[in-house]
């Protein structure tokens, strides 16, 4: 809502602006439909040319997390660390062997029902059981798995991030293909030379409507849409490195609730929880 709300404001100051100081709106409304059909297509033209048939599919998918934001809240932080709690301290009272029936069949593991979210999270669910499988393997050296994890997460994010980069490939291309529209609607101009000097200027005028719809559109919406994305898969990555936290801590000898409570400060702080409440949610957890 947020960014709805700030292009909206972009858009009142620009155009607002504009028609206040004396402006020809009828200039902008007739130039505008067909400069944006212009300069708009040749953006995703040049996106098609630079990406593959997956990479479009990523980035249309980073495009809803503009307005949705990260998918993950303080109650999705609890969840998961309570989950992380009860394996940690399953392992440690009954053996490593004790949570393989949840990990080879997390879609019938009673304890990974209860979170139904983290269930169909399907990164997460293998991440967790990978890891869980590999530590029930005695593969118990925490640097070897925690550069392994690490290498990992970079590998996940590094794709996450592909619509982001894309996006931000499109803004830099789109002052250039502004100039590209508004060169042609000069070539156009040329042509009329001999027409009266009022209509050559409204047709010139409709010709740097190009340069400025390539320039609003860099600044004004694609660039802040790139950023946007990325800023929301970064946040979002959080929430798989409290994973890799409480693994490797677990690892480390450290007891569940030392091990969880390092999770929980990998969690961006605006939807960290409290010690208190996190405290609260793990003491509700039953080993069986």
């Amino acid at each position: 809502m947020l960014t709805l709300g700030g292009f909206a404001f972009l858009l009142l100051c620009v155009f607002g602006t504009y028609a206040i100081s004396g402006g020809a709106i009828s200039v902008l409304i007739e130039a505008l439909p067909f400069e944006f059909l212009t300069v708009g297509g040749a953006a995703i033209g040049t996106l098609i040319m630079a990406d593959s048939l997956h990479g479009i599919k990523t980035t249309l998918a980073g495009l809803a997390k503009v307005l949705k934001g990260a998918s993950f809240k303080k109650q999705d932080y609890i969840d998961l660390l309570s989950l992380l709690f009860f394996f940690l301290r399953l392992a440690n009272s009954k053996g490593n062997m004790a949570i393989e029936p949840h990990i080879e069949a997390p879609e019938d593991s009673e304890a990974f029902q209860k979170y139904p979210k983290i269930l169909a999270n399907r990164f997460a669910t293998l991440l967790i059981c990978d890891y869980l499988r590999m530590v029930g393997m005695n593969a118990d050296d925490p640097n070897q798995i925690e550069d392994v994890m690490a290498r990992e997460l970079k590998k996940k994010l590094q794709e996450d991030l592909h619509g982001a980069h894309a996006l931000q490939n499109v803004a830099d291309a789109l002052p250039a293909l502004g100039i590209v529209a508004a060169v042609l609607g000069v070539v156009k101009t040329m042509a009329h030379i001999n027409d009266p000097p009022a209509v050559l200027g409204q047709m010139i005028g409709s010709a740097l409507v190009g340069t400025f719809m390539g320039v609003l559109l860099s600044y004004g919406l694609v660039g802040p849409t790139a950023t946007r994305i990325q800023r929301v898969v970064q946040e979002e990555a959080k929430y798989y490195e409290v994973i890799r936290a409480v693994l490797v801590a677990h690892l480390h000898g450290n007891a569940p609730q030392v091990s969880i409570e390092t999770g929980r400060k990998m969690a961006p702080s605006e939807h960290m929880p409290l010690f208190q409440e996190l405290e609260e949610a793990v003491q509700s957890v039953r080993v069986k």
